[in-house]
């Protein structure tokens, strides 16, 4: 019966405008390269201070996941992730809208997104405590498989060639270890240049190796961005139904997925949807649609990113750790509030977080007709623009949105010289996700490697430390199978072409 009266007091015509709006602004502003979840949640923490708690944090948590869905617009209609959450989704949905499918593509994302998220709620609704524990499970070792785990998904997932994702993976590793040591607080590879004893962030990374190239794509190319279908008219909500009805399993486990890493503190969205995008093409009948503009791709990196937001709040609200940079922004923001995160935090203070989860639920569920109504318009909207409007548009966006970061112009010319050195490499095969998603697992990677050999150094079992664990071992296992998964499917096609061609000959021979 409790249960109900939170949901009626999340129902409020104040926590609904909140949600609502929340939602809204978190989807514009998660659509523009540069301005992450991250930073829309710390925007708006100051205004929440005025708010009843549980009001305020539905606010924050609005905001939050209408940014990690936003990213999928610029990520599916112009090949740039509007949020780290969303590069998995460039690989299938820019070249559905190249062929035409763009509005399809925005509506498979939209409807994944509000799935992936409700599973996330409803988890955090019911299993916070025993989920929680699992995060108490993990040590440093444990993260740094968990980020090599993740590298070997983006090498192994990289379009052509295994060998350029690992090299490019490698390159994003060494730009991460650019700057202070996470341990230690050595300084490396700066070459005595100022600017880069902070390192290379994420963000202008982000937003340099992917925006650049295509800035300069869209200059060099006469043809026009995106293909117009005359028959892909409004939202092509019926169709996108039909393949999420197809697709149910991908998005139930993707979801699954999302919600479990989700609950590891400093995994988030990009293991999430890499590691959801890899199982689902590695379970479907045509692996090899994906890449090229396949729809389940779409629903299991969408649905995947999203449920993270849910799993996420698990940690943050039982145990006192945020499982992403955003949880840690709404993490303070408790504490400003008076709120005092733990166990007893469900009974103590029970009608402000489950207020708030059924306001994250609502705010989730608001996203369908929020995502539909954008997403139509700025697929229509990026289509009509000329290309003489379209490419100063995105170049003073990525400007912007470099410089806001840290209101540095450092952070502007590490996006320029990394988005021309991401537009040479491209030349020659390299995609930039691996590059990214190597400067993003870098710093975990690194930490969880120097701690845990420290550990195992004092012990004098640092074998035992990265060997001896069974999650550890578990999760290095995935890894080496994924970094080995596609030299044993091309050598497994190959012996069975080579008996193809066999029992085709021996009919021949026999006469």
């Amino acid at each position: 019966m409790d249960l109900l009266q939170y949901l009626a007091q999340a129902l409020t015509p104040f926590n609904l405008l909140l949600a609502f709006g929340g939602v809204l602004l978190g989807t514009l502003i998660g659509a523009l390269p540069g301005l992450s979840a991250t930073m829309a949640v710390a925007v708006l923490v100051p205004f929440t201070f005025a708010m009843p708690p549980a009001s305020g944090l539905i606010a924050l948590g609005a905001i939050y996941t209408g940014a990690i869905y936003g990213g999928a617009f610029a990520a599916i209609l112009v090949n740039t992730p509007g949020t780290p959450s969303a590069i998995a989704t460039t690989f299938d949905g820019f070249p559905m809208a190249k062929r035409g499918d763009g509005n399809l593509a925005v509506t498979l994302a939209t409807l994944a997104s509000v799935v992936g998220g409700i599973v996330g709620a409803l988890a955090l609704l019911f299993l916070s405590p025993p989920l929680s524990k699992v995060a108490l499970a993990f040590g440093p070792p444990e993260y740094f498989w968990l980020a090599i785990f993740g590298l070997t998904l983006i090498s192994a997932l990289s379009q052509g060639d295994t060998l350029k994702g690992i090299l490019g993976a490698s390159f994003g590793l060494f730009l991460a270890t650019v700057g202070v040591a996470v341990v230690g607080g050595d300084v490396r590879y700066t070459l005595d240049q100022p600017m880069l004893v902070g390192g290379f962030d994420v963000i202008a990374a982000l937003i340099g190796l992917y925006c650049i190239p295509v800035v300069i794509d869209l200059v060099a190319r006469p043809d026009p961005h995106l293909k117009v279908s005359v028959q892909a008219g409004g939202y092509r909500l019926a169709e996108a139904l039909r393949l999420c009805v197809a697709n149910w399993f991908n998005l139930v486990r993707s979801s699954v997925i999302g919600t479990v890493v989700g609950i590891l503190p400093g995994a988030g969205g990009s293991i999430a949807s890499l590691v959801s995008y890899s199982e689902a093409r590695r379970s479907s009948r045509h692996p090899e649609r994906f890449g090229k503009g396949e729809p389940g791709g779409i629903l299991a990196t969408e649905s995947a990113n999203n449920a993270t937001v849910g799993g996420g709040f698990i940690p943050t609200l039982v145990l006192g750790i945020p499982g992403t940079p955003p949880d840690a922004v709404i993490l303070g923001a408790l504490l400003v509030q008076g709120i005092r995160t733990g166990p007893g935090l469900f009974t103590g203070q029970g009608d402000i977080v489950f207020t708030f989860i059924f306001g994250l639920l609502i705010a989730t569920i608001l996203m369908l007709p929020t995502g539909l109504f954008v997403g139509r318009y700025a697929y229509q909207a990026i289509v009509s623009i000329p290309k003489a409007v379209l490419v100063p548009t995105v170049a003073f966006l990525t400007i912007i949105g470099s410089f806001a970061i840290h209101n540095s112009i450092t952070d502007v010319y590490t996006m320029l010289g990394l988005g021309l050195i991401g537009w040479i490499l491209a030349r020659y095969g390299f995609q930039p996700s691996p590059i990214v998603l190597g400067v993003i697992l870098g710093p975990i990677a690194e930490q969880g490697f120097v701690q845990a050999w420290l550990i195992g150094n004092a012990q004098g079992n640092v074998l035992g430390m990265f060997f001896g664990r069974p999650i550890s071992l578990a999760i290095a296992a995935l890894a080496a199978l994924t970094l080995f998964y596609p030299v044993l499917m091309d050598t497994l096609k190959a012996r069975r072409a080579r008996r193809a061609d066999g029992a085709k000959k021996e009919p021949i021979d026999a006469d």
